[in-house]
């Protein structure tokens, strides 16, 4: 009996099965129950000698991406693995939903896999506040800062979003935009750009009531286009819209134009991190640039100083560009 034995007998794939066997998180409960049946049943047993083995040789960075869908991701995904590829590492991804606790999973792979070090991709600050001191390898968070949780082998590098979110409600406001709302993310990994745009709204006396001009979504274009129609449906007199990701203020155009509104004639759409995608829509969009190529940079020094040296944390404010396209009109 062999793990493609009990892949093929559980109706899983491979990596699936291994996944259960090797107890990871980022497996439904459904799935782990079939496989565990079908184990017990055959009454397999891994072989852990070999399993112990490959845990002890590996030597790869560990890059987690927390979410499948964000397209800013996949471009800092290849910029790292070139970067890393140049410097003699190896590299492996590792992705997950964005409801997954990426600390727990991080700790998981410090057990079974021994990486030299951890790259995050996006993170939920309070999951690392509560379960982040056991790992003891060098870490980066990329896209969040991690400075105030004063963890001596975490280091940081992300866009100014506050700075950023109060520079895009200045830009609309300067367009005559009064009735704006936001769109997208889980507020805890958002919410430093919420508050910026909450920030610039009172100091420039424009009206904001976070339950009704807010809706959060996942980082993707079909929980954008359905979430755009509830924030539309909850403040219909919006004149602009700012998504807090490109990928999400192209779901957003598209639900306007289903449901009758032109971009920017009725209604004006910013975006935030500057796709390449978001310069090619109709109408070119508006939006905040994040320097991917400084952040993988940034980051992968940092981690392999951490390797090398031990190096202390750092934690960095990286610049960025806001760029005006076709997506924004004056009112």
């Amino acid at each position: 009996m062999t793990i493609k034995d009990i892949a093929r007998l559980s109706g899983y794939g491979v990596a699936t099965v291994s996944r259960v066997l090797n107890d990871h998180p980022d497996v439904s409960e459904e799935a782990r129950r079939r496989v565990l049946a079908v184990v017990e049943e055959q009454g397999f047993q891994p072989n852990n000698n070999a399993k112990h083995l490959k845990q002890q040789a590996s030597t790869s960075i560990a890059i987690i991406v927390k979410g499948t869908m964000n397209l800013l991701f996949a471009d800092l995904v290849e910029k790292l693995q070139a970067l890393l590829r140049e410097a003699g590492r190896d590299a492996a991804v590792y992705y997950l939903d964005e409801d997954a606790n990426e600390v727990a999973y991080a700790l998981q792979l410090c057990r079974e896999r021994k990486p030299l070090g951890i790259i995050f991709l996006g993170g939920d600050l309070e999951l690392f506040q509560a379960g982040f001191a056991p790992i003891a390898v060098p870490c980066v968070l990329l896209t969040n800062t991690a400075e105030e949780l004063n963890f001596d082998n975490l280091s940081s590098f992300t866009t100014d979003d506050r700075e950023a979110a109060r520079q895009v409600v200045e830009l609309l406001a300067g367009r005559g935009h009064r009735h704006i709302g936001l769109l997208g993310g889980n507020w805890s990994c958002s919410q430093i750009r919420l508050t910026g745009c909450r920030e610039a709204c009172l100091r420039l006396g424009i009206p904001f009531d976070v339950d009704r001009q807010c809706v959060p979504c996942r980082y993707s274009m079909p929980e954008a286009y359905a979430a755009t129609k509830v924030l539309m449906e909850q403040c219909p007199s919006l004149t602009a819209i700012f998504a807090v990701s490109d990928v999400m203020a192209l779901g957003a155009i598209r639900a306007l134009s289903d449901m009758g509104r032109r971009v920017p004639e009725d209604i004006s759409v910013v975006g935030y991190d500057g796709l390449v995608t978001g310069q090619y829509s109709l109408p070119r969009l508006t939006t905040v640039r994040q320097d991917t190529q400084r952040l993988a940079e940034r980051g992968v020094e940092a981690l392999l100083r951490g390797i090398q040296r031990r190096s202390p944390p750092v934690h960095e404010l990286v610049p960025f560009q806001l760029i005006e396209g076709e997506s924004v009109a004056r009112i």
